[in-house]
């Protein structure tokens, strides 16, 4: 198992670049099963999520080609149909949460797919209805193997249809397009999840031959056609990464310039921020946060608390609410923090209080942060990350605490993040990967 080991209070100064978008890394190259076609993209994420979903195609038959540093081609020409319904590729995707994005593509162009229950964060329920609830409007058939925890899907022929989803989810929006792309007739889908991942797949099926409609908004209209062709695609900087390195300038920078982040699509994430007494400027496509020796928590005009809850895009992205809530711990004032999406993300919590943070988890939904105005800093500790995000969260912590701490199980943390401590050692952390027996 390896470990992080971190020596605190060093501050950081200097340029970094964020990878690309995990999430959309997901979506559009499993939307490569689409075509036979060759689909290059380029600023893939060198992360453990992607190469693992990488590896799952390769061996399912599709042709990766490595064409230089975070670019691939992929060419699904000679896809194994066997291998889907074999016992070793469900096992491969019952520990990968991104392979529930190849039903969709499988479905639409092969008319059949399998898949075990995803894998991935244990942050709480993390339900497959939307999905399945959308294939089965387009016309195909659903059976779960309750013995062996298998879903299954097939449909001798698609056809496009209207229909309003049950929760606007990001991955089974995506899904349902990408069956939908190579339906027969017109789909239309209500309550759509419009993050900037889906509008970028929506691009890149434009660019292989689809035809939708609608893309930033909650109604998309798919045409469907009868194939796709190949395309080449760039995958947009990773907005989870940018927000992550606003809170590592905000607690312990010196000076640090986020470089060629795409402001525009990163929503309301810099204004989150903003809302905590974060300043950060805008130069170009770049953002600056100079030194934060001093911030203070807005409260809403009337007076009261603030408070900071996730929501669909365009609102406050869940993925960065435990790095939200970290900066809070050093600024003056208190927040309330409501994740209401996942019921189990706020459970790290505990271990920032071990590390002196004023905390208060009022149930799994919430916890109210009294901060210390960095008149207090956070003490060093052994801690272990539960998840990609809560890892990232802890990671900050550990560089603005006092003394050495250590995170265990960061292999949660290389599923989203490429090659972390390189890149903020550059900027002059003290961080080091240990293997630990």
């Amino acid at each position: 198992m390896e470990s992080f080991i971190i020596e605190g209070g060093h501050r950081l100064s200097g340029t970094i670049t964020p990878q690309g978008a995990k999430n959309e890394a997901l979506q559009v190259i499993s939307a490569t099963l689409l075509t036979d076609e060759e689909v290059r993209i380029s600023n893939v994420p060198n992360i453990l999520d992607v190469n693992n979903l990488i590896k799952l195609l390769e061996d399912i038959g599709v042709k990766v080609k490595k064409l230089a540093d975070n670019e691939y081609s992929f060419q699904a020409d000679k896809v194994n149909l066997g291998f889907l319904e074999s016992a070793e590729f469900v096992k491969k995707c019952s520990s990968l949460r991104g392979s529930v994005l190849l039903l969709g593509p499988l479905l639409g162009r092969f008319g059949k797919a399998a898949i075990s229950k995803p894998g991935g964060d244990k942050i709480g329920r993390r339900r497959m209805d939307t999905h399945f609830l959308g294939f089965k409007n387009l016309g195909a058939q659903f059976v779960r193997n309750i013995d062996n925890n298998i879903y299954e899907i097939k449909a001798e022929k698609l056809v496009g249809t209207y229909m309003l989803l049950d929760e606007a989810s990001v991955t089974g929006t995506a899904n349902i397009v990408m069956a939908a792309a190579l339906a027969e007739g017109t789909t239309t889908i209500y309550n759509a999840a419009c993050e900037p991942y889906v509008q970028q797949l929506c691009h890149l099926l434009n660019q292989m031959g689809a035809n939708i409609t609608g893309i930033g908004s909650n109604l998309l209209t798919i045409e469907g056609v009868t194939a796709l062709h190949g395309a080449t695609h760039k995958i947009l900087p990773d907005m989870i990464e940018v927000g992550s390195f606003i809170g590592v300038a905000a607690m312990i920078g010196d000076g640090i310039r986020i470089k060629d982040v795409a402001i525009k699509h990163l929503g309301i994430i810099p204004d989150t921020f903003r809302r905590l007494g974060v300043q950060i400027f805008e130069e170009g496509d770049d953002l600056v946060i100079p030194r934060q020796d001093h911030y203070v928590i807005d409260s809403f005009i009337d007076g009261t608390i603030m408070t900071i809850a996730d929501a669909p895009w365009p609102g406050v992205t869940p993925d960065l609410i435990s790095v939200l809530l970290v900066v809070a711990t050093q600024a003056q004032g208190s927040v309330l923090f409501h994740q209401k999406m996942f019921e189990s993300r706020l459970f790290f919590v505990d271990k920032l209080i071990d590390m002196g943070a004023q905390i208060i988890l009022c149930d799994p939904h919430r916890a109210v942060v009294i901060g210390h105005d960095n008149n207090k800093t956070l003490r060093g500790g052994r801690m272990s990350s539960p998840d990609i995000r809560a890892g990232i969260a802890l990671l900050i912590a550990a560089l603005t605490a006092t003394g050495t701490s250590r995170i265990d199980n960061i292999t949660q943390i290389d599923r989203g993040y490429e090659n972390i401590e390189g890149r903020l050692n550059a900027l002059g952390a003290k961080i080091q990967r240990v293997e630990i027996c």
